[in-house]
């Protein structure tokens, strides 16, 4: 199905009477709504813009539209949790839109033919530093860019991507993806710093003469537990571990490994010790399925590879290849608790998985600035810091660590900044009410599944860092596209048109929608009733 977002919310000049049918004091005007699916994109996207674009194989036009608002959509198409999908109004009649699958193939597409962004931007003169070469420094730099500043991304690591190159594993993120749009923001014109950590940022912003900076450090280091040891055995960290792996530098971990965790980060750093060869890998977490933090996926891909989940377990003691674990249950609060009962499990390696912190060092010589107990950065609505200048995002601030939401803050401080820079202050746009399921007039769908995305076969994932999930082929994704229901925006299916008795719609040609003559509508509301997508509403007009 056609589906493209419009701005109708002030339609055509209308021919104004008092109407003569049974409703006089109601008329329908033509006004869209926000998808749900834009809505709960933390990157911002015109997802069902682009989607209606991709539907009629305009594939260029479609990843255009999509890069105006993120840079990286094939990496996004592959460790985006994808919060679009489970606000995804289909989801009510059979399943979402794979607005993922879509995105990759868009961002796969893009590099295989080599396209590049179309903008215009006048050069500003304004020099701009970022911290941090990772998904919200990317973000930030390549919307900088795309506003006309000259921007320099420095970075403590010898490879452009932060986490996401260190951290998500290549099963994942395969690395030539991760580089190709990376490459496509260096081409830009963003400069790379690599291997140059920034230690005073005081410093480094006078002496490169930058009118702003973007602080973007992601959380690199890893939590710390007290457990008792009466002979420390093997026992490294999940992010050092990772970061290791993506460095080329595996450690030999044994035959047995423990992962003391459950998020994310253990769900990769027991896959990936799978890969190394371990031959038993272990999580230890102390809540059950329900209440970790990691995605239910991960550990349902976790568990088809093999890994082994001790839940409500705690690690009470370490002694060489014995771990001492306690049970817990779940109190009525849901609050795990002490049982008493203790068990041994043995493993050559132990991986502790329990959370990263952020290092905030650099900000130190700015004594002004502010931070959150958990020594995460204070900022305002502009995402800037209690000094002038200096704005932060990503792990760097107060919030969930995705990628996705991490280059959702790139792009937001590229424009408070790009404001900064300009003497004035971004006001960003007032948004619509959300086109609700109950909003939709779904009378002349049929039911169609999502498109299943191609796996790698668990046989064949053993001592593999080959990508797990494969792509849609180019019929697979405009089928995909075509799922769409174009929640609260006119597509001009002539709908209305068909269904008025009074002849009082007027068709002004594709792309310019439609016009009410007022003189002639009685108020039915037959225009509203059969609307698909919900963009006819009925308003008060006395």
């Amino acid at each position: 199905m056609k589906s493209q977002s419009h701005d109708m919310t002030n339609p055509p000049d209308l021919l104004l009477s008092d109407g003569t049918g049974p409703s006089t004091q109601r008329q329908p005007i033509f006004q869209n709504y926000l998808p749900p699916c834009n809505q709960g994109c933390p990157a911002g996207e015109n997802i069902q813009g682009w989607l209606g674009l991709a539907h009629e194989q305009k594939f260029e036009q479609a990843w255009q539209l999509l890069i105006a608002e993120n840079p990286m959509p094939a990496v996004h198409g592959r460790v985006c949790y994808h919060p679009c999908e489970s606000v995804c109004n289909r989801a009510n009649v059979d399943s979402s839109v794979s607005i993922h699958q879509v995105e990759r193939f868009l961002g796969d597409m893009a590099i295989e033919q080599g396209w590049q962004p179309r903008f215009e931007a006048r050069q500003s003169g304004k020099k701009v530093l970022i911290v941090g070469a990772g998904p919200s420094g990317l973000s930030a730099a390549y919307h900088l860019a795309r506003l006309g500043h000259y921007v320099e991304v420095r970075d403590a690591g010898p490879i452009a991507g932060g986490m996401m190159h260190f951290g998500i594993p290549a099963y994942r993120l395969p690395r030539t993806i991760l580089a190709a749009e990376i490459q496509r923001i260096e081409d830009m014109g963003v400069k790379f710093t690599l291997d140059h950590k920034v230690e005073d940022l005081k410093q480094e912003k006078s002496d490169g003469q930058f009118d702003a900076v973007f602080v973007a450090v992601g959380a690199h280091i890893s939590r710390k537990v007290e457990i008792p040891a009466r002979e420390a055995g093997h026992i490294l960290d999940a992010v050092s571990f990772l970061r290791d792996v993506g460095k080329g530098e595996a450690t030999k971990l044994g035959r047995r490994v423990a992962i003391y965790g459950g998020g994310n980060t253990a769900m990769d750093a027991a896959r990936t010790a799978k890969r190394l060869g371990a031959e038993e890998t272990l999580i230890i977490y102390r809540r059950n399925m329900e209440q970790m933090p990691a995605h239910q996926f991960e550990a349902e891909e976790a568990l088809e590879e093999g890994v082994k989940i001790n839940w409500l377990r705690t690690i009470k003691e370490i002694n060489l290849d014995q771990i001492t674990v306690e049970k817990m249950t779940l109190d009525e609060h849901g609050k795990p608790v002490p049982t008493g009962e203790f068990e041994t499990l043995e493993a050559d390696a132990l991986i502790l998985a329990l959370g990263q912190n952020i290092d905030s060092e650099l900000l130190a010589c700015y004594p002004e600035i502010t931070f959150k107990p958990d020594g995460t950065v204070i900022v305002d609505e502009q995402m800037m810091t209690a000094r002038n200048g200096i704005f932060a995002g990503g792990d760097m601030v107060p919030c969930d660590r995705t990628v996705t939401i991490a280059t959702g803050h790139g792009k937001k401080a590229a424009r408070h900044i790009h404001a900064f820079l300009s003497g004035t202050v971004h006001r960003g746009r007032c948004k619509p009410p959300v086109a609700d399921f109950e909003s939709l007039n779904l009378w002349y769908l049929t039911e169609a599944e999502q498109t299943h995305q191609p796996t790698l076969p668990v046989d064949k994932r053993d001592h593999s860092f080959a990508e797990i999930l494969g792509s849609l082929d180019t019929k697979q994704a405009t089928f995909e596209a075509s799922r769409c229901y174009s929640c609260g925006n006119c597509f001009e299916c002539d709908g209305c048109y068909g269904a008025c008795p009074e002849q009082a719609i007027i068709k002004l040609g594709e792309g310019r929608f439609y016009q009410i003559d007022y003189s002639r509508c009685t108020g039915c509301t037959a225009c509203t009733l059969q609307c698909p997508t919900g963009a006819i509403h009925m308003v008060t007009t006395r």
